[in-house]
């Protein structure tokens, strides 16, 4: 097993500390497109579904298409790490471990230009827009993504977990998670008189109580539900004046996109119910969409005698991760499997503010997408 990280804890430093939001990361494309060039692939596009790219090791032979995926995109929270390599960026940071992925692609990069793969083409795209659930969708809509792989793989760190252990869950990996914004317009009056306005306050807590009504934080259960309030706003602070419109704002987690639609539908169905009892109308707005992971057992498979090769830990998790991750995208349309290493049992959690990728992950990163294509070359019928 070669050791790469030399070379990628510089390149993960230099990511963490120029973080770009979804949408915006042009300067981190540039500097990933730069370092793959060195890699000398085959094929390498830039501006896919956005800011992504797309590098192409091909064997020259028949063989499976392979594709592993990464993201470029960081997070709007300011870093409280005092660390050499922190956050040069006001309120953005690599809070997800991003960078940590793209480092870890960029060293696959660098193994494949060494040894190309011995059958079929590899395929390494570095992904805009994760963390908004748009950029996956955005990748395959663009023409320039002409291609179907056979397997689809990604990877994503896992505080929690004791280092360097890989994490693998058959069937669904990951929730089905969708946001709405709930729109009330009644109308607004003076302070003095309410009777002659239609204010939401009494709608709005209506629709409160029925969100948490229809919860089940059973995380075990197939109708495993979360319903969870973001942000709640109604009039303004003009204290002679009664409210007269309001917003709720939910994210909405279930263990599958069915589930996850009868839910948003008794949700939204109910809402819109209670504004009319009310006499307000009512709209919506749907954004955020993360498909649910589904690891397909082949892939699966793959990923867990890849770890037993390299001598690495397998933990087999039963229940599905709460959180959403846009690689559902591709797993929906493509066999694929995302799997989990482990950042360590005390690792400060994903999405903190002090959050910083271990880069002794790096080469085991890198080793566990090299060994899947090796493994996926010699099962190649």
């Amino acid at each position: 097993m070669e050791n790469h990280s030399q070379q990628l804890t510089p390149l993960r430093h230099w990511l963490h500390q120029h973080p770009e939001i979804s949408g915006q990361e042009k300067n981190t494309a540039d500097h990933v497109f730069s370092f793959l060039q060195t890699c000398n692939p085959d094929q390498l596009v830039r501006h896919i579904g956005g800011e992504g790219i797309l590098a192409l090791f091909d064997s020259g032979l028949p063989g499976p298409v392979i594709l592993c995926r990464s993201e470029l995109d960081a997070l709007p929270i300011r870093e409280t790490n005092d660390i050499a390599h922190r956050s040069v960026m006001e309120n953005t940071m690599h809070a997800c471990g991003h960078d940590g992925h793209t480092a870890i692609l960029c060293g696959l990069a660098k193994r494949l230009s060494a040894n190309k793969p011995a059958l079929g083409k590899v395929y390494l795209l570095f992904q805009p827009a994760e963390e908004t659930g748009e950029g996956a969708k955005k990748v395959m809509e663009d023409e320039q993504f002409n291609i179907r792989p056979d397997f689809v793989f990604a990877l994503h760190n896992l505080p929690g977990f004791a280092s360097g252990n890989i994490v693998i869950k058959q069937g669904l990996f990951s929730a089905a998670v969708q946001s709405v914004i709930l729109k009330l317009m009644g109308k607004t009056t003076h302070a003095a008189e309410p009777e002659s306005g239609i204010n939401p306050a009494l709608a709005i807590s209506e629709m409160i109580c029925l969100a948490d009504r229809l919860k089940n934080q059973d995380p075990a259960s197939e109708a495993y539900s979360l319903v969870t309030p973001i942000q709640i706003r109604m009039g303004s602070a003009a204290y002679g004046t009664a409210a007269g419109e309001g917003e709720l704002h939910y994210t909405l987690r279930c263990r599958d996109q069915v589930h996850l639609d009868q839910l948003r539908e008794q949700l939204v169905e109910g809402c819109h119910q209670i504004a009319l009892t009310h006499g307000l109308s009512f709209s919506f707005e749907l954004l955020q969409t993360f498909y649910a992971n589904n690891n397909h057992a082949a892939a699966n498979q793959l990923v867990k005698n890849a770890a037993l090769d390299l001598g690495y830990t397998v933990e087999e998790r039963e229940i599905p991760f709460q959180w959403g991750e846009d690689f559902g995208y591709f797993t929906s349309s493509f066999k694929g499997c995302m799997f989990g290493i482990g950042a360590g049992k005390n690792h400060p959690a994903l999405h903190n503010p002090d959050y910083d990728f271990p880069d002794d992950l790096l080469d085991k990163g890198v080793n566990m997408f090299n060994r899947i294509i090796q493994l996926l070359s010699q099962h190649y019928v």
